[in-house]
């Protein structure tokens, strides 16, 4: 399995996977699943600040993950918000927690320091799989979103990168990342 940056050209093995959890679950808080088209532009326009993984094995994305900004203010710049998802015929295999290794990777060099997960609840595969990787639940928002008939709670999961310090540099956009 190789885990690498994904390219517009995976827009559509990306909307094949997230379709099913858009349509047919409450896990994604979006109504109508995104075209490959759609996909691409959000590739495109998170690559610039945030890096954008996927898993292949041999032609078959099975899984990505991706990191985006965690709020607008000057203050939040050291943290993101990150998700991974994987295939179904793929789950448990390991490719969600070795796309989440990578993506860590690549938000140190960048300079990030904390990552932040949403998790639509109850959902105990992502959970498990959030923990197994070191991020700690902070919170809920309970009733946040209403989908599949009822209210969700959405439970928000931390994850240290790297300490920082007291001066810290700006982290550098992913464009400019040595992708190492």
């Amino acid at each position: 399995m190789d885990i690498r940056i994904v390219t517009p050209a995976d827009s559509a093995s990306v909307a094949e996977i997230y379709a099913p959890i858009v349509r047919d679950s409450f896990i994604s808080f979006e109504r109508e699943p995104p075209d490959a088209q759609e996909i691409a532009e959000r590739i495109e326009k998170t690559l610039i600040s945030h890096p954008w993984l996927v898993a292949e094995e041999g032609e078959a994305v099975l899984g990505y993950a991706y990191a985006n900004q965690h709020r607008t203010r000057h203050a939040y710049q050291w943290s993101c918000d990150v998700s991974v998802y994987v295939r179904e015929k793929a789950q448990r295999r390991g490719i969600g927690r070795r796309l989440y290794e990578r993506l860590f990777t690549l938000l140190k060099q960048q300079g990030f320091g904390k990552a932040y997960a949403g998790i639509a609840l109850p959902n105990p595969g992502s959970v498990h799989l959030h923990e197994s990787v070191g991020f700690e639940p902070v919170g809920i928002y309970r009733g946040v979103g209403f989908k599949k008939g009822s209210w969700r709670d959405v439970g928000w999961w931390a994850r240290p990168i790297q300490d920082l310090g007291v001066e810290p540099a700006s982290p550098i956009l992913f464009r400019n990342c040595p992708k190492a």
